[in-house]
């Protein structure tokens, strides 16, 4: 048993949008991301989609809105609601999922699940 650096497994990889499963916790994945641009409008119908900042900022565009985040702050997109992340700069960020959820709301155009 030991720590996760979570800034040492985002040195690993240099794609965006593709999520990296980095710990596991009651059946959810918990996973780093780098992302920059624009992701597509989506919802997911069964769960909450979870957003933590760790460095740069995000942007999440809401039917309402739009939520922006810095390091250290989160936001939770409750289910069912359609959303649109993006960042005008490489941006990192901490996600929890249920093990399985596809990051895209569509299994057909989702991230395939990487551990680290």
């Amino acid at each position: 048993m030991t720590a996760i650096d979570l800034h040492a497994k985002l040195e690993l990889f240099n794609d965006h949008w593709a999520p990296r499963t980095v710990a596991e916790y009651n059946g959810h994945d918990v996973m780093v991301v780098k992302v920059a641009g624009e992701y597509r409008w989506h919802a997911h119908p069964d769960t909450d989609d979870f957003f933590l900042v760790l460095k740069g900022r995000l942007h999440i565009d809401l039917p309402d809105g739009t939520v922006t985040l810095g390091p250290g702050q989160l936001f939770i997109v409750p289910r069912g609601v359609q959303h649109r992340p993006w960042a005008e700069e490489e941006t990192h960020m901490l996600l929890i999922e249920p093990t399985g959820t596809p990051n895209s709301g569509d299994v057909a155009t989702a991230a395939p699940r990487r551990v680290l």
